[in-house]
C-alpha cells in the first residue's frame, strides 16, 4: 500500500534533465553562506550555498561514492536514477542505489549486522525512528541547523522527521518528495451536468450526498480489498476525519499510542466513517461491496454514463487507475475533503519518503542537503508523479493541471501529518486494517473493533 502512490506513476523522464538547486539564505552550519562554487564542465546544476554541497559542486569530493537503499525497484529504481545522475554529473560523486521489495525487512537486518547503506529512503517514518532511538541513525543536525531547515520545510515537516534519540530529539532524516491523500474525486462532466458543486464544509459534503440520493443516485465509490493490507483505504480515511475534527496534537497522540483506539476522539471518528459509508443506499455495491472491491477498482463505477457513483475519496496516486481516456479536469476533477469541524480546515494527509543517513561523510551529507531544495525535484514535477515539500516549490513546474492544483493545496496546507498506520508499530497497523474491515463488515460493533486494536499494542 505505501508504494501505490510510486508504482501508479509510469512516466520516465525523457531528454536531458536539468537543475538548479536553490540558494538559502540559511546554512546547513549556522554561519553565512559562501559564494557560488565553479561548476564541473557542462553541468547546468548551481550550488546551494551550504559548506559540503559547494564544495561537492566544486568537484572536491569526485570519486566518492554514496550507497543508498530504498523500496522503489524496476520501474521506480529507474526513475530515481535517472534523477540522481544530474547530481552524480555535477559532482562526480558516485550514487549507488540498490532496491528491495522487502525493504523493512532487509534495512533491519543490514543495521543490525553493520552493514548500513550510507542512506536509506523510509516510506515509513515509524521505523526510521527505531534505528534513530538507538543512535544508529546520524542526527542531521549534526550539520543541517535548525535555521537551515525552517528555511526548506514548514514546521509540520520538520516535526514528522523529529525523533527520540539515545539522549534526547534528533532530525532523523529529511523530506524529499510526497504524496497527498486528502481529496474526493468525482466525474466533472456528469457531475457538472447534474447541476452540483463541490462543497467546502462538512455540511455541504453531507448534503451533496443527499442530493446525490434524492436523485435516485448512490453517492460513494469505495472499495478497501488490498490483499493482505485490506483495510488501508477505510484507516485513510479515518485519518482524515481525526485531523478534521482534533488539534493535531490529538492525532499525535493517537498515533504514538498515548491515546488509545478506544478514546472518545476515534471511536467518534469511526461513527463519522459509518455515517458516511455504511447507512443503506450511501455506497455503490453495499458494505459488502466496500470490502470485495479491490481499492484500485473502485472508482471504475464513477466513469459509466450516467456514473453508478459519484464520489471518491482518495490519495493523488488514484488517478492512474481511471481510464486512459480520461482527462483531467474534463472527465474527472478533485476537491479536499471538507474538515468535520470548520476550525481545523486545511490540514493534509500525506505520506512519501523521507531520507535517513548511518554514515557521516561529507559526500553524504551534500546528498541529504541536494533534496532539500524542491529545484532538484523539477524535472520530475514537470513529467507527473512527485509532489514537493519543500518552501522553496514553484507550482508552476508540475507539469500535469490536477498535480499543480494538489501542488498548491499541500503547499498552502497548515496541518500536515503522515498517513498513521506507517508511524504505529507493525502488530498496531495490522490490527487497525484487519478490525476496521470486520466492523464494515458487520462482523463486529465500533467497540468491539477498538478494543481488539488495543489489545494489540
Amino acid at each position: 500500500m505505501r508504494q501505490h502512490w510510486w508504482r501508479g506513476t509510469a512516466l520516465f523522464f525523457a531528454g536531458t534533465i536539468l537543475l538548479a538547486a536553490c540558494s538559502s539564505g540559511s546554512s546547513p552550519s549556522g554561519s553565512a553562506a559562501g559564494s557560488t562554487a565553479a561548476q564541473p564542465s557542462g553541468s547546468s546544476a548551481t550550488s546551494s550555498g551550504t559548506k559540503e554541497l559547494d564544495d561537492a559542486m566544486a568537484g572536491k569530493y569526485t570519486g566518492t561514492v554514496v550507497t543508498a537503499f530504498g523500496p522503489f525497484v524496476d520501474e521506480d529504481q529507474a526513475k530515481y536514477e535517472s534523477m540522481v545522475k544530474v547530481f552524480e554529473d555535477a559532482t562526480g560523486i558516485d550514487v549507488k542505489y540498490e532496491g528491495t521489495k522487502q525493504f523493512e525487512q532487509d534495512i533491519s537486518v543490514r543495521v543490525d549486522a553493520d552493514n548500513a547503506p550510507d542512506v536509506a529512503d523510509f516510506p515509513q517514518p515509524g521505523l526510521l525512528a527505531s534505528f534513530a532511538k538507538t543512535g544508529k541513525a546520524v542526527d542531521l543536525s549534526s550539520f543541517l541547523s535548525a535555521d537551515y531547515l525552517k528555511a526548506q520545510y514548514v514546521q509540520s515537516w520538520l516535526d514528522m522527521a523529529t525523533k527520540p534519540g539515545p539522549s534526547g530529539d534528533v532530525t532523523a532524516g529529511v523530506w524529499e518528495r510526497v504524496n497527498a491523500k486528502s481529496f474526493i474525486w468525482y466525474p466533472k462532466k456528469a457531475f457538472d451536468a447534474a447541476g452540483y458543486k463541490a462543497p467546502t464544509t462538512w455540511q455541504e459534503l453531507t448534503d451533496l450526498t443527499a442530493q446525490i440520493q434524492a436523485d435516485g443516485d448512490t453517492p460513494w465509490c469505495v472499495g478497501i480489498e488490498s490483499g493482505v493490507a485490506t483495510g488501508w483505504a477505510a484507516t485513510d480515511l479515518i485519518n482524515d476525519i481525526m485531523l478534521g475534527s482534533q488539534p493535531p496534537e490529538t492525532y499525535d497522540k493517537w498515533v504514538a499510542g498515548t491515546l488509545p483506539f478506544s478514546s472518545p476522539e476515534v471511536k467518534a471518528a469511526w461513527q463519522t466513517m459509518a455515517d458516511m459509508w455504511l447507512k443503506p443506499g450511501e455506497v455503490f455495491g453495499g458494505t459488502k461491496g466496500i470490502v470485495s472491491t479491490a481499492f484500485g477498482d473502485a472508482p471504475a463505477p464513477m466513469f459509466t454514463d450516467p456514473p453508478k457513483c459519484w464520489l471518491h475519496r482518495q490519495g493523488n496516486f488514484i488517478t492512474s487507475f481511471f481510464p486512459k481516456t480520461a482527462v483531467a479536469g474534463v472527465d474527472y476533477d478533485f476537491f479536499p475533503l471538507p474538515a468535520v469541524d470548520e476550525s481545523h480546515a486545511g490540514y493534509m494527509q500525506v505520506a512519501g519518503d523521507v531520507w535517513g543517513m548511518f554514515h557521516d561523510r561529507p559526500e553524504v551529507r551534500a546528498l541529504l542537503e541536494w533534496y532539500t531544495s524542491a529545484k532538484h525535484l523539477e524535472p520530475w514535477m514537470a513529467t507527473g508523479g512527485a509532489l514537493a515539500p519543500q518552501k522553496d516549490v514553484d507550482t508552476s513546474k508540475y507539469g500535469q493541471p490536477v498535480e499543480q492544483k494538489i501542488g498548491a493545496l499541500l503547499k498552502s496546507a497548515t496541518a500536515i501529518r503522515f498517513t498513521s498506520g506507517d508511524q504505529m508499530p507493525g502488530p498496531v497497523r495490522t490490527a487497525f486494517w484487519k478490525e476496521i474491515t470486520s466492523f464494515i463488515n458487520g462482523d463486529e460493533t465500533i467497540d468491539q473493533a477498538l478494543a481488539n486494536i488495543d489489545k494489540a499494542k
